[in-house]
């Protein structure tokens, strides 16, 4: 009995990654608030009543599509940048890392946050709170590395990197300019000015 209710609970774990990471994907194309259950199935290959069994129901469903694009993002732009020294190494990591997810295509349309962000722009609910969280998240990230880089205001800086990264990334899906990642990291990198570069100690933790 306990090794059936096991099998169970595995098939329907994996059943939720798939489908959370279809969604999430899918949202950077289409939108996450446009992903229905009918497309969701249809993607995945999963029955429409195996979702619901798994989820509940579609709020849910957009609610772990963020949750797993936060841990692809995690995956691919915080985890690796974490090894360098905090401060300057750092950010340039993260911005390295962040013009390598999107080069990668983690998601098909660019970055899920800033997609979501701009999607979510004046909505309210579980949904469009879990995606400012997201947003926060990042630009926490961003702030904590610019003061221990000895940047004078690290909210405007934080402001300043993500408004470039944004840019870069609404030109490359707009226009098909991979060339547009490389100039926002440019910019980006030259609001930490060469003679406050600080550094913190080593963490393997992000």
């Amino acid at each position: 009995m306990t090794s059936t209710v096991d099998g169970r609970r595995e098939r329907g774990d994996r059943t939720r990654r798939h489908a959370a990471r279809t969604a999430a994907r899918l949202a950077t194309v289409q939108g996450l608030d446009s992903i229905t259950v009918g497309a969701l199935a249809e993607a995945t290959g999963a029955s429409k009543s195996g979702l619901l069994t798994v989820f509940g129901n579609r709020e849910e469903i957009l609610l772990a599509a963020v949750a797993e694009a936060r841990s692809l993002y995690v995956e691919h732009v915080i985890r690796p940048a974490w090894v360098e020294p905090s401060g300057a190494p750092r950010l340039r990591a993260l911005l390295d890392r962040w013009v390598g997810y999107l080069h990668d295509e983690v998601f098909p349309g660019g970055c899920f946050v800033a997609t979501t962000s701009a999607e979510f722009g004046h909505r309210e609910g579980r949904v469009a709170d879990a995606v400012r969280d997201l947003k926060r998240e990042w630009i926490g990230v961003l702030e904590r590395e610019l003061s221990a880089a000895g940047v004078p205001d690290p909210a405007e800086a934080a402001f300043r990197i993500d408004a470039y990264l944004v840019a870069a990334n609404t030109r490359r899906e707009l226009f098909g300019d991979d060339a547009a990642l490389d100039t926002g990291r440019r910019l980006a990198l030259a609001v930490v000015p060469a003679g406050v570069a600080g550094a913190g100690e080593t963490s393997t933790e992000p």
